[in-house]
């Protein structure tokens, strides 16, 4: 795994969320007006619930034991994570850009 610095400890959280899929520390790990991107959502989504909602169906879709981040690049308060997992015997690799606040809260996550 690529990884020129030491991993924040918002994505240290976030790999602990997707290892463990714990629903309750994704909650927690939320900003309340966090902003949700994917291309098949074609529009940012505004706020915690609908951004939970998606993030919980995508642990539970692709979060199986196939799923693995490749890479890594993070920065003051932002991360790029490279991932693949098998879907029904479908190759997927894309990426997650994760930004956080102060609070170490998710304000963006986009995946491509």
């Amino acid at each position: 795994m690529t990884n020129p610095s030491p991993v924040p400890p918002t994505i240290a959280a976030w790999h602990q969320v997707a290892q463990s899929r714990d629903l309750a520390a994704l909650r927690r790990l939320l900003a309340d007006d966090v902003v949700f991107e994917s291309p098949v959502v074609h529009t940012p989504q505004v706020g915690k619930p609908v951004t939970f909602a998606y993030l919980a169906a995508a642990l539970q879709l692709l979060g199986n034991d196939s799923f693995r981040y490749l890479n890594e690049w993070h920065g003051a308060t932002s991360s790029v994570l490279e991932f693949e997992s098998t879907c029904e015997g479908i190759l997927i690799n894309g990426v997650d850009m994760i930004s956080w606040d102060g609070a170490g809260q998710i304000t963006r996550f986009k995946v491509m």
